[in-house]
């Protein structure tokens, strides 16, 4: 590729160099308009544009990164969840648009206006922030284990401004002692570890540790249902994600630890994408 291109070609190039995505055209724009410090709709208004020489560098670059298979997040740093603009990086997982099915099911739910919630594996923060900005009102306290994750949730919550919490820690470990929470809330590791899924895609660059939960990948579910009960108000909600083909076992597993109501939330492609069930007294 020639430097001093314009914004027209650069597409065309990058398009034909990402042929192998799933969406060469998208990925070629959202790396240029960022970039640029332009949305995408820039990009169409003046394709003509004469793109600086080092600016032409730096965009070859990140798209032979992203022809290697890197996320696009993690080539830009960031990542929109919920209306917010979250930093990523491999510390952690990608927050995904399923997980926003979570965040609006617990906003439907009847919680006190001064709600407690409980995030477990928060990573960048997404669910606690994205619940935290919707009703500021509630008490959010978002737990990693991961120290850069931790890091990343507090920057992503400082830049944002909002009231969350975080801690450091394993599932309920920073919270031991702490009142009960009206809602514990997760999207914790699910995958099976000898998943063919793990060599596949974005995942390939994601870690380990925030994707696998054993030979059927439903190893930290049971942690959390095991210890779920004690952390919980007298009628408080449990939400989980979960693998679409994972609902039967995850609904019996809330059944089996005493939880009571479970039901099973959908995502916007119609799979089974959480459980959802209450403490009762």
């Amino acid at each position: 590729m020639q430097s001093g291109n314009r914004v027209d070609r650069l597409l065309a190039w990058a398009t034909g160099e990402l042929a192998g995505s799933d969406s060469p055209r998208l990925d070629a724009e959202l790396l240029l308009a960022d970039r640029l410090d332009k949305d995408r709709t820039w990009l169409y208004t003046w394709p003509e544009y004469q793109v600086e020489p080092q600016q032409c560098l730096q965009f070859e670059k990140r798209v032979y990164r992203r022809r290697e298979g890197e996320p696009i997040a993690y080539i830009l740093g960031y990542r929109e969840f919920w209306s917010l603009r979250l930093e990523v990086s491999p510390a952690s997982l990608i927050p995904r648009p399923e997980t926003e099915c979570l965040v609006e099911r617990a906003l439907q739910l009847d919680v006190p206006e001064q709600a407690r919630v409980l995030d477990l594996g928060t990573g960048s923060g997404a669910i606690a922030l994205a619940l935290a900005s919707e009703r500021p009102g509630w008490q959010v306290v978002a737990v990693e284990q991961n120290a850069d994750a931790v890091a990343m949730a507090c920057r992503n919550r400082d830049r944002l401004k909002l009231q969350v919490d975080i801690r450091r820690g394993s599932w309920f470990e920073p919270v031991q002692g702490d009142p009960p929470f009206d809602m514990i809330i997760s999207n914790p590791p699910y995958v099976e570890s000898n998943s063919l899924w793990l060599q596949q895609g974005d995942v390939r660059f994601e870690p380990a540790s925030a994707l696998t939960a054993g030979e059927d990948g439903l190893d930290d579910i049971r942690r959390i249902l095991g210890d779920s009960r004690r952390y919980l108000s007298p009628v408080g909600y449990l939400i989980l994600e979960h693998g679409h083909m994972q609902g039967a076992a995850v609904r019996t597993l809330m059944q089996a630890s005493g939880m009571e109501r479970v039901e099973t939330g959908f995502d916007l492609a119609g799979h089974e994408r959480f459980c959802q069930s209450r403490k009762q007294p």
